[in-house]
């Protein structure tokens, strides 16, 4: 990945030329959206920005309705709401759900397919509908499969009419879903392509995910999982205890998950999202048997779960949202933005892009494609880029004249790189908190550097 000097030159000048030519955007405003003439306040579609957050909220009614009918006892209704309530409650449900991860779209058709699942005592049980949304989970998110398999087993082993499942139910469901799959993607590869299978030859097969990082098998169990249920891992392991038996084909379903998850060296606390469901069933009994304690546990579950959601949703890690906006406002107010562009010298994809700016502002950060040739020695540019950082941009901009006018950095990296921005007349115009806890490449603020040059000055 090794560039030759004045790379950086073409880059930008090729942006800036096409920033001059008639550019066409995408008109919908997200809520970082500024406009000239709508300066009093956040535009936005809220449906259209909390969509995954409205969906979310009618699987967890649906799983609720789904809880009910297949009680037996009236106490167990009310445990039954307490598991919708522990779902909304639980702080990593609204770390997920409002952003737009295949992940959570996993987890609401998850939710879904539950409420027609044949459990006992259910009232809605339809393999027909339940396996329709695990097939349409699959092709969304292949990994998908893997949380369903000792559900399908399940089925199938107390089924009776077992060929007529098979040959009636699920072929049909898998084809049909399947061949539209294939047909969405002959239409956009423009050429016949299972998406499913290189899913699997590239994380799996090839294990190129362990390319962004990897983790110990024993990650998931160890910080995953008790990070992702929180403060309600002890109900969960006292729920386990309670539940009736027909509910333990759900634990065994976390704990197969977990397991199968744990031999892929990629590990996200977002893969495993879809299991919490399963989880809050047992916390819901743990609760709904406290019996002189179960007020001061919700309230405990409750301000505890709310905290680490306020926390991670608007204070942690925020700097790279609040920086895009920065960027947005340099756009509409800067008199010289036909000259201007941005160099983001950060791990890559640490911030948002074009989707935050709507504008066709020259911008560019260190690339990091996966290896796809299988060379012992590959770095990417990010990579070379860190292991010396001055050189790097001494080599890339040899010439003045392709100098990006801003820079965009962690707080981190100003010590190691001051020669450069002393030499080419930077100087810091914006500060951005991004967390408290900095590591590695990633620092606790983010610095916006602008090039003054004498007789020219860029008003931002």
């Amino acid at each position: 990945m090794e560039r030759e000097g004045g790379g950086g030159s073409l880059f930008f000048r090729g942006l800036q030329n096409r920033s001059h030519e008639k550019m066409k955007l995408r008109t919908r405003k997200s809520t970082l959206y500024l406009s000239q003439q709508k300066s009093t306040g956040r535009g936005g579609d809220l449906l259209g920005e909390n969509i995954y957050l409205v969906l979310f909220t009618i699987a967890l009614r649906i799983c609720n309705c789904f809880l009910v009918q297949t009680s037996f006892v009236p106490d167990e209704y009310w445990q039954s709401l307490e598991v919708a309530h522990h779902m909304l409650c639980s702080w990593f449900t609204w770390y997920c759900c409002t952003r737009t991860l295949t992940n959570t779209m996993e987890t609401v058709l998850t939710i879904i397919a539950l409420f027609y699942y044949p459990l006992e005592g259910s009232k809605f049980m339809n393999s027909v509908k339940y396996s329709s949304l695990v097939a349409l989970a699959f092709i969304i998110r292949p990994t998908a499969v893997i949380l369903w398999i000792p559900l399908l087993f399940r089925h199938f082993w107390q089924e009776q009419r077992k060929l007529d499942l098979i040959l009636h139910q699920f072929l049909p469901v898998g084809f049909v879903t399947l061949s539209f799959s294939l047909i969405i993607d002959r239409i956009f590869f423009g050429q016949w392509t299972l998406v499913q299978y290189n899913f699997l030859k590239f994380n799996v097969l090839q294990n190129v995910g362990s390319f962004y990082g990897s983790h110990p098998w024993h990650w998931y169990f160890s910080q995953g999982f008790p990070a992702v249920l929180g403060t309600h891992l002890p109900f969960f392991i006292h729920g386990c205890l309670l539940a009736p038996k027909r509910y333990r084909i759900f634990l065994v379903t976390v704990l197969w998950t977990l397991l199968v998850y744990s031999m892929l060296s990629h590990k996200e606390f977002r893969f495993i999202y879809p299991v919490l469901p399963f989880c809050m069933v047992f916390c819901g009994y743990s609760l709904n048997n406290l019996k002189l304690w179960k007020k001061p546990a919700l309230s405990f579950l409750f301000l505890s779960n709310m905290f680490f959601a306020l926390y991670t949703g608007l204070v942690h890690q925020r700097g790279t949202l609040d920086v895009m906006t920065n960027i947005q406002e340099l756009c509409y107010n800067n008199t010289n933005i036909s000259s201007a562009s941005v160099l983001m010298m950060m791990p890559c994809h640490s911030t948002p892009y074009y989707s935050h700016v709507h504008h066709p502002l020259p911008m560019r950060f260190l690339q990091c494609p996966p290896d796809l040739t299988g060379k012992s020695d590959y770095l990417v540019e990010a990579d070379i880029f860190y292991l010396n950082p001055l050189k790097w941009l001494y080599r890339e901009f040899q010439n003045d004249s392709t100098l990006p006018t801003h820079l965009i950095i962690f707080s981190i990296l100003e010590e190691e790189i001051n020669p450069f921005l002393i030499s080419n007349k930077y100087e810091r115009t914006a500060v951005f908190f991004h967390t408290h806890f900095p590591e590695r490449r990633t620092g606790s603020h983010i610095y916006v550097y602008e090039r003054k040059l004498k007789g020219k000055l860029n008003q931002t």
